[in-house]
């Protein structure tokens, strides 16, 4: 049965603001998604049916950087300082419901940087999200590591969320069918080759939708890095279930299975992915994961314990 005290580490939040200025720059359906309807008290009607005590809200794909040139840097910045302010209003108004992954600027790193400074110290954000690629660069690239030093000095929480990949998308495939999952194992298994986890050990990431094909891949990856860099490849293997990972449209008989065996005891968490994600499928993908037999200290850990551990502002709460 659900628990009704979930903690929901993918929740994403549309507020009007954000919509109509997505919608002005022409961008109404971004990655294949059309931009759902969403307000403060749908969202806590949402949990409510699903037993979801806390989400953590996070803006999703595209973010808030939308072009290349000087214009969309200095709006990605503007946008992100207004729609965190946003967050953690929400957060105030409901701090026994809501929690906020605040949304960055990059590839912009300076940028990032000062907003990742005052989200976490001025607004008391529960973490940051950054997309798997921004801009076509992917997490783990050195130029990303000013921000990587920022966070790991915090201890900061990552949530690595996909979006486009920096290709065309085939037809009558919409990026988030298949393409997300791509794009977050990209960023993973790079993060991981480019020794990202052990050069920050203060940052903890957690991968959207269990990893994407993390781990199906996870030896495949560790041999091709060892085969590159010659590192051990049980390390390399030890760092990629390392990660955290949530159970986003992923509690199948075939993928929760993967990710159980495979993440670290402690490090799976409870996602939706609404309201991109239909209630209907939330529903199916939560049954799925209620009817897996497991034992109830793990079950309790994916609900809400273990998201608990990783964010201690939340275990503060009585009830949790």
């Amino acid at each position: 049965m659900t628990d009704p005290r979930r903690v929901d580490v993918h929740q994403h939040f549309v507020p009007e603001e954000y919509a109509r200025w997505l919608r002005a720059e022409g961008m109404p359906a971004p990655a294949g998604h059309d931009l759902p309807a969403w307000s403060p008290a749908e969202a806590l009607a949402f949990m409510d049916r699903h037993g979801i005590a806390t989400g953590i809200l996070s803006l999703t794909f595209p973010g808030v950087r939308i072009g290349d040139d000087a214009r969309a840097r200095a709006t990605a910045r503007e946008k992100a300082r207004v729609f965190n302010e946003l967050g953690a209003e929400l957060v105030r108004d409901h701090p026994d419901r809501f929690g906020l992954f605040a949304t960055l600027t990059l590839p912009d790193v300076d940028g990032a940087v000062a907003e990742a400074v005052h989200a976490l110290d001025e607004l008391g954000a529960d973490g940051v999200v950054l997309l798997a690629n921004s801009r076509g660069t992917y997490l783990g690239d050195p130029a990303f590591d000013p921000l990587m030093a920022e966070l790991d000095r915090r201890h900061a929480v990552v949530f690595v969320h996909p979006a486009e990949l920096p290709a065309s998308p085939v037809p009558g495939l919409p990026p988030f069918a298949v393409d997300f999952l791509l794009d977050t194992t990209r960023a993973g298994a790079l993060l991981v080759r480019n020794d990202v986890p052990r050069r920050f050990p203060g940052i903890r990431f957690v991968l959207a939708h269990a990893g994407g094909f993390i781990p199906y891949a996870a030896h495949r990856i560790a041999v091709t890095v060892f085969a590159e860099t010659g590192r051990d490849p049980g390390q390399i293997l030890d760092e990629l279930s390392s990660f955290h990972f949530d159970t986003a449209l992923s509690g199948s008989p075939a993928a929760l299975p993967s990710l159980l065996a495979f993440g670290k005891p402690g490090h799976v968490l409870y996602g939706s992915d609404s309201p991109f994600a239909p209630e209907l499928a939330v529903g199916y993908f939560d049954g799925l994961l209620d009817g897996h037999p497991m034992d109830e200290a793990t079950r309790a850990g994916i609900h809400r314990d273990n998201a608990l551990a990783l964010l201690p502002r939340l275990a503060k709460r009585p009830g949790l």
